[in-house]
């Protein structure tokens, strides 16, 4: 008999919990974190970790988002809407690929 295991189960923390981040800071820093982990209610710990994690999150969609002007989105869209005829070189490298992959 199996038994799920929930996302805030003891096996699946430990499990995800198997590496080690170390960091030095200044006093200030220390005594700052602190404050504003008591302020929310958490351990420090807890409160660096939600933090840093919140931020990558944040620092890695903004990195992937393609923002674009509206001149930008029409030119875009009737790129994809009305594609130019493949040139000779990339038919050729079609066919090529084709019988590469023997599709």
């Amino acid at each position: 008999m199996t038994v799920p295991v929930s996302k805030g189960s003891k096996v699946n923390s430990e499990r995800s919990k198997a590496e080690r981040l170390e960091v030095r800071v200044t006093k200030e820093q220390k005594e700052l974190f602190q404050r504003a982990a008591e302020i929310q209610g958490r351990t420090l710990t807890d409160f660096v970790i939600s933090s840093v994690l919140n931020t990558a999150k944040q620092v890695i969609h903004e990195h992937e988002m393609m923002i674009l002007t509206k001149q930008d989105q029409e030119v875009f869209v009737t790129a994809l809407l009305n594609p130019p005829e493949p040139s000779a070189k990339l038919r050729d490298a079609a066919q090529r690929y084709k019988q590469t992959m023997d599709v």
